[in-house]
This record gives structure tokens, sequence and C-alpha cells, in this order.
């Protein structure tokens, strides 16, 4: 009889494993990250009990509307939104010259409508196109660069505060979000 037949084969030593994966569990539940979706940072008005119809000249109002093709109409012209700043720059600081265009900054109002299914991204560049555009006219108002305007610190300086208020006062951002419709009528 050979040596070597009785002799047991060879094993992993299996105690640990248990130890291992829980050690694994641990390390993938502390070094996951969940991402979770935010939604916007939206300040709403506060909530008024006696519904006041406020009437605004029709000159003052510019039209947004998005449809769930994710064009665009803009005062009933279809715009791409590279241009939608500067449209809405120009509407805003009319000044009564243009009987179209806004009587003043100050009762100019963006009224933007989107369909129910206009994608998430051309909401937020719209959006995003209307702020960087009332953005500009705030910094070109107080004489300074956007990049200077964004960085004004409000909280700890006072300074920077009565500026910001200042471009504030003189360029209200006022963008009414109406409720969301069927506006697939705009042309396609």
């Amino acid at each position: 009889m050979p040596k070597g037949k009785n002799r047991p084969g060879a094993e992993v030593n299996s105690g640990s494993m248990a130890d291992i994966a829980f050690l694994l569990l641990i390390f993938f539940l502390v070094t996951t990250t969940i991402a979770s979706d935010k939604g916007l940072y939206v300040q709403l008005p506060p909530k008024v009990e006696d519904r006041v119809e406020i009437k605004l000249k029709q000159r003052n109002i510019f039209n947004i509307q998005l449809n769930s093709n994710d064009l665009m109409l803009v005062e009933e012209e279809v715009m791409e939104i590279p241009e939608l700043k500067e449209a809405v720059k120009r509407f805003v600081t009319n000044n009564g010259e243009d009987p179209d265009l806004s009587e003043s900054p100050k009762d100019a109002v963006v009224s933007l409508k989107a369909d129910r299914g206009t994608s998430y991204e051309m909401y937020i560049s719209v959006l995003d196109a209307l702020k960087r555009a009332y953005n500009e006219l705030r910094a070109e108002h107080l004489g300074i660069t956007l990049e200077e305007y964004l960085k004004l610190d409000r909280k700890n300086s006072e300074e920077d505060e009565a500026m910001y208020d200042d471009a504030r006062k003189a360029f209200p951002y006022q963008v009414s979000d109406a409720e969301p419709t069927d506006v697939s009528k705009i042309a396609q």
C-alpha cells in the first residue's frame, strides 16, 4: 500500500470566512454613498389667505412656454436657450422705449409655463438663463463684474448686503412659474 493514499487532502481553513465576509460588509456599508435627488431650491412666497388679483399690463409680461419636445416659444417665436438671456435683458431694460417691451424693470414679469412632459434639463436650462440675465443686469447696475456680484458676502459685510439689496430693488427677479399644462401646440 502506498504511503500517500491515506493522507487527507489539503483544505482551506474556512473558520475565518464569516469574519472576512462581515468585515467586507462593514467596509462597503461605510464607504458607499447613496445618491439622492435633492431637487431644486426655490423660495416660495408666503401663503396668502385672501387672494388679491393683480392686474398687469400685457406689455410687462414676458411669456416663455416649453413643450414636451423641449421646444421653447418666447413671445410667440421659437427661440433657443442661448438667445433667451439677451431677450430677457432687452425686455427688462426697455424702460418704456419700445411699446412691445416692459415699461420698467420693476414692472417686468417673466411668465414661465412648461408642459408636464418637458425634460428636467430643459426646465433647469431656462431657469439658469433667467437667473444669469438678472444677475448680469444687477452686476451692470452696480458697476461690477458678474463674478464680483456673485461673490458678494451678504452675511458678513454690511456694504455687500447694501449693494445686493440695491441691485435687487433695481432689478427684482419676478418670474411667474405657472402650473404645468398642455402646451403641446407649440410649433415643432
